[in-house]
């Protein structure tokens, strides 16, 4: 009776927490690739102030340099406080600082009147061999909706330091990243949205080797925000089944593997960096090919299960 239909759900959740449980990482694969994660915590309140501009950007050279040469560097978002075409200076530090790996980071750009919030890879060259521009942006902190009647009144986005907004890119997209492979950038809270990085996690060979998330948490404080954003990476990890790592300029930063399990990890308001080999990619799982629809399924064939079994009541009720 009514107690089955509570009870098939209950075990079909029971199940699923026992079947789905990974289990401790396993140990490190020795010819894994090495990511350096770089969290210079640049607090919110100094982080364009610029007499501490020198401070953080020294910060961030040092926790790059330190230790063996990595595969890659990852930065933050807006890792740097100068548009991209005024960086040439600390990117040739930052390559330098790397001695050789790539570094991936967060920067903001400029084209003609338009200013975008972007993701770079520079290779050890100092070249910019791939470009990512943030196509989901926050509502009233990035852009602000009906903009250009909204500017009129000195409106203008919050968490913009140039142009007073941004303008969104083009959508979610791989890109290449010299010694690794394709990978996917994700800046911000994009990494909130699991359909749209459903939609660009390709199958087959342009399946990425991993997400790169860029991030500036430090809006949160010490709030519950930071780690609700990060519990969310590991949920994007676990539907893709790839690793990610994500880069918080004040935390929390961390290798997520493709199972969901934290690798390495920066807490919230420390300053450092972490070297933590890329987890393996696993095979593409059904999410990757269906997104929601087979939950979507389900929820319609429990739903109309439910509407008949009303009925059968009410008309036994009558009767």
């Amino acid at each position: 009776g009514r107690s089955l239909w509570l009870a098939v759900p209950a075990l079909a959740c029971a199940g699923a927490w026992i079947a789905l449980d990974p289990g401790p990482a396993p140990a490190p694969d020795p010819d894994a690739p090495v990511v350096r994660l770089v969290q210079p915590n640049a607090v919110q309140a100094l982080k364009w102030d610029p007499d501490w501009l020198p401070v953080f950007h020294e910060r961030l050279m040092s926790l790059t340099g330190q230790g063996a040469v990595p595969d890659l560097v990852v930065w933050p978002e807006t890792a740097l406080p100068w548009l991209l075409d005024q960086s040439d200076a600390s990117l040739a530090q930052g390559v330098a600082a790397a001695r050789g790996a790539p570094v991936a980071l967060g920067i903001q750009r400029r084209e003609g009147a338009r200013y975008y919030n972007s993701a770079i890879v520079v290779d050890a060259a100092g070249e910019v061999v791939s470009l990512y521009d943030k196509s989901h942006l926050v509502p009233f902190g990035e852009y602000i909706p009906f903009g250009e009647t909204a500017a009129r009144f000195g409106i203008q986005g919050l968490a913009a330091s140039e142009g007073g907004g941004y303008t969104p890119g083009p959508g979610l997209h791989p890109v290449s990243v010299p010694g690794i492979g394709l990978a996917l950038p994700l800046i911000c809270y994009e990494g909130i949205f699991a359909g749209e990085i459903n939609a660009a996690a390709a199958t087959g060979a342009l399946r990425p080797r991993l997400m790169l998330l860029m991030t500036n948490d430090a809006w949160f404080g010490h709030f519950s925000g930071p780690y609700q954003h990060f519990a969310q990476a590991r949920l994007r990890a676990i539907e893709q089944r790839m690793p990610m790592a994500r880069v918080a300029n004040t935390g929390v930063s961390g290798m997520i593997d493709a199972m969901g399990r934290v690798t390495a990890r920066i807490g919230l308001d420390e300053t450092g960096a972490v070297d933590a080999a890329l987890p393996p990619r696993g095979a593409a799982p059904a999410y990757a090919r269906w997104g929601d629809a087979p939950m979507l399924a389900v929820l319609l064939v429990f739903g109309l299960a439910g509407m008949r079994r009303n009925r059968l009541d009410r008309g036994r009720a009558g009767a």
